[in-house]
C-alpha cells in the first residue's frame, strides 16, 4: 500500500524536491497528496505545482490568531487524508491543538543534533559553542518545540573556517538523504510511531538511528 504523505514547508522546498525525486526513482513507496504552506510565494509550492501535486497556502495574516490559522490549515491537511505529515522546512510554531490532533502522525526535520539547539539559528549556535560536529535530526512532533522522540540523525564535521552558511550548505545533502531514508523505513513498515516513542523493527528505539557513509540508517551499538 502506498503511504500518503502531506508536506508542510515554508521555504525553497529542497527537502520536498528530494522526496519527489526519490518517489520518481522508485526508492520511496509513497505518494505526496498535498503540500501546505504559510507562505503563498514560497519555492516549495512552486515545486509542488510543477510536479502536479496539490499546493495550498494559508497566510497567517489572514487569520485572527495562530489557533485560527492552524485550524484552517490543518483542516485542509486532514481533507487529503494523509497517513503521515512531514514538516520539511516549515518555519512556524504549530499550535498545541493542531499537534495533538495529529499526534503520532507528524514528523519534522530539524537542522541540529537534537536535543542541542531547538528553534532557529542552529548553524550559528553550533559554531558559537565550538562544536566539533553538527547535523540534522528527524523527530516526532509533540507540543513542545523540537522536543519529540528522535528517529534518526545525520552528522557532519565542523571544519576550520566554517561559517553558518558553509555549514548549512554542506549539511543540506545529508538532510535530504536523512529524510528520504527515514521515510523509506516508515513506508516499508520498519518504523512506527507509538505512544511510548518510536519503534524500529518492532521494538522501541533506545537512541536515534544514524546515517552512515553509504547513506543508510543503522543502529549505533
Amino acid at each position: 500500500m502506498t503511504v500518503r504523505l502531506a508536506i508542510l514547508a515554508s521555504g525553497r522546498g529542497s527537502n520536498l524536491q528530494a522526496l519527489i525525486d526519490a518517489i520518481s526513482r522508485g526508492d520511496l513507496q509513497a505518494g505526496i497528496v498535498g503540500v501546505f504552506s504559510d507562505k503563498p510565494a514560497c519555492g516549495a509550492l512552486a515545486k509542488a505545482r510543477a510536479a502536479g501535486i496539490p499546493a495550498i497556502a494559508c497566510e497567517p495574516r489572514d487569520y485572527a490568531s495562530r489557533a485560527v490559522h492552524d485550524e484552517a490549515l490543518f483542516s485542509q491537511v486532514a481533507a487529503v487524508q494523509p497517513d503521515l505529515i512531514v514538516c520539511a522546512g516549515y518555519m512556524r510554531l504549530i499550535s498545541e491543538a493542531a499537534v495533538r490532533r495529529f499526534l503520532g502522525r507528524m514528523i519534522n526535520i530539524h537542522p541540529s543534533l537534537l536535543p542541542k539547539y531547538p528553534g532557529l539559528h542552529t548553524h550559528r549556535r553550533a559554531l558559537e559553542a565550538g562544536d566539533a560536529e553538527h547535523g540534522a535530526s528527524v523527530h516526532m512532533v509533540i507540543p513542545a518545540l523540537d522536543a519529540g522522540p528522535v528517529l534518526a540523525q545525520a552528522r557532519i564535521a565542523v571544519l576550520p573556517g566554517d561559517s553558518a552558511e558553509s555549514l548549512a550548505h554542506r549539511l543540506l545533502p545529508q538532510e535530504h538523504a536523512l529524510l528520504v531514508e527515514c521515510l523509506r523505513l516508515y513506508c516499508g513498515g520498519h518504523v512506527a510511531i507509538a505512544d511510548d516513542g518510536i519503534h524500529f523493527q518492532g521494538r522501541r528505539l533506545p537512541e536515534p538511528l544514524q546515517l552512515d557513509d553509504h547513506q543508510h540508517l543503522r543502529e549505533m551499538h
